[in-house]
């Protein structure tokens, strides 16, 4: 009668739980209704503040997302993720007003991460999108990526850098662009530009980014004068000279736009530097006034 005696102790005890179960505060003895429900599958949507080893992609596929933390190795930045606007069937395309508003908005939040203009410094700032199939999925974003360059000329390659940009154009930092040893080409202009310690000899210095109008990009020689009027303006702020019909006869001016493909897809900020034809410098001639940059008589 032992084990006859146990199967029913056991069978009264599982019972007494259940009836637990049942009491106030405790379940229902549904065991199928209490769960939290789990969200909606939806498309993947990376993340920002995070940094990326491989090169900077245009579209970006949740197979080949791999973030990792800035202070590890890295080539690329993500600094800010937005949302497209509108139900289009495909991704936006180079030049349409979806991506060109992408780029404006990445513009205005690297500048925001960074401390100052992106420009300012040896950087490139890119925005990627989904892949066909995770536009397609109902993804929507857009991604703004920043990446270190040896130079901002155009044998531009990218860096593998460690530490996050948030902040590093906040104070003086050794990705700033300044003082320049100009290199001539064959004819009379620049072309390349060299950084150096503005205490080394050189005869250019970077004075600003300007933003061009929105307008096609520039092909004859006429549609470049609007360039050189708003680099002089800079050269002439940042140097504490009039902007006026003599600025021409103190410095000439090296511009540097864009290439067409980022101008179609809304990048209008101009790299505007001084440049002294006829004698070098030792010295930065931020803020240097007249002294600093005499009108030239020959």
């Amino acid at each position: 009668m032992r084990r006859p005696m146990r199967v029913m102790i056991a069978a009264l005890a599982v019972g007494a739980v259940l009836a637990g179960c049942g009491a106030p505060g405790g379940l229902d003895g549904d065991l199928t209704d209490d769960w939290v429900a789990l969200p909606a599958a939806g498309p993947f949507t990376p993340e920002a503040g995070v940094c990326q080893v491989a090169d900077f992609t245009d579209t970006v596929a949740l197979a080949a997302y791999a973030p990792v933390d800035c202070a590890l190795p890295h080539r690329v930045e993500t600094v800010h993720v937005g949302t497209m606007p509108g139900e289009r069937a495909t991704a936006p395309p180079t030049g349409s007003p979806e991506l060109r508003g992408a780029f404006a908005e990445c513009d205005t939040r690297a500048a925001g991460y960074l401390g100052d203009d992106w420009r300012a410094g040896r950087l490139r700032l890119a925005v990627a999108l989904p892949t066909g199939p995770g536009w397609a999925a109902g993804a929507r974003w857009f991604r703004c990526d920043l990446s270190e360059l040896t130079t901002v000329e155009a044998a531009a390659t990218v860096v593998t850098r460690t530490g996050s940009l948030r902040d590093a154009l906040k104070g003086p930092s050794p990705l700033r662009l300044g003082c320049q040893r100009a290199k001539s080409g064959r004819g009379a202009g620049v072309q390349v530009l060299v950084p150096v310690e503005c205490s080394a000899v050189h005869e250019a210095e970077f004075v600003g980014a300007w933003k061009a109008p929105d307008r096609p990009y520039p092909a004859k020689d006429v549609d470049w004068l609007p360039l050189y009027a708003g680099c002089r303006t800079l050269l002439g702020r940042y140097v504490g000279v009039p902007d006026d019909a003599d600025l021409r006869f103190r410095s000439g001016v090296v511009v540097r736009p864009p290439g067409p493909g980022r101008w179609r897809v809304g990048d209008r900020g101009v790299r505007c530097y001084l440049w002294l034809s006829d004698r070098t410098v030792t010295a930065s001639l931020k803020g240097g006034g007249p002294a600093a940059l005499p009108v030239r008589t020959k």
